[in-house]
């Protein structure tokens, strides 16, 4: 299966690439109308009206062969086993690590915890370090 998958792919990359081939190639409908005003760009490879039959017709059938392989890739990559089940249930479950319990000004970064014998204004009194000094560390 992995084999008739890898040949899909490749034969929709190469019509993808020959789509955008021919259609850098076709000219647009505006350069027509230069081309009845005088401007001399209406000749090319296969002729004034047979370049825009052509050109557009295999485009349309390399169009239709990219739609195609992109149908067959989206089916043939939804298939699975009737066992298999999520992507996820295979996946081991680890509880997290319980945190330290901290008191509330412990928890505001940039405080420090007051000091046992002294009272909260005491302890906000005290300068906070600035610049990099807050920056936490490894």
């Amino acid at each position: 299966m992995s084999v008739f998958l890898n040949i899909i792919l490749a034969v929709q990359m190469l019509t993808a690439l020959g789509m955008i081939g021919l259609i850098l190639v076709q000219h647009g409908k505006g350069a027509d109308m230069g081309a009845a005003f005088g401007s001399g760009g209406s000749g090319s490879l296969f002729g004034a009206s047979g370049s825009a039959n052509f050109l557009s017709r295999s485009t349309a059938v390399l169009a239709g062969v990219f739609f195609a392989c992109t149908l067959a890739l989206a089916y043939f990559g939804n298939l699975r086993p009737a066992g298999s089940g999520s992507v996820l249930e295979g996946v081991p479950v680890s509880a997290p690590a319980p945190a330290p319990a901290a008191s509330g000004a412990a928890q505001i970064p940039g405080s420090s915890p007051a000091p046992a014998g002294t009272s909260a204004p005491a302890a906000r009194a005290a300068p906070v370090a600035s610049g990099a000094a807050q920056i936490p560390g490894k």
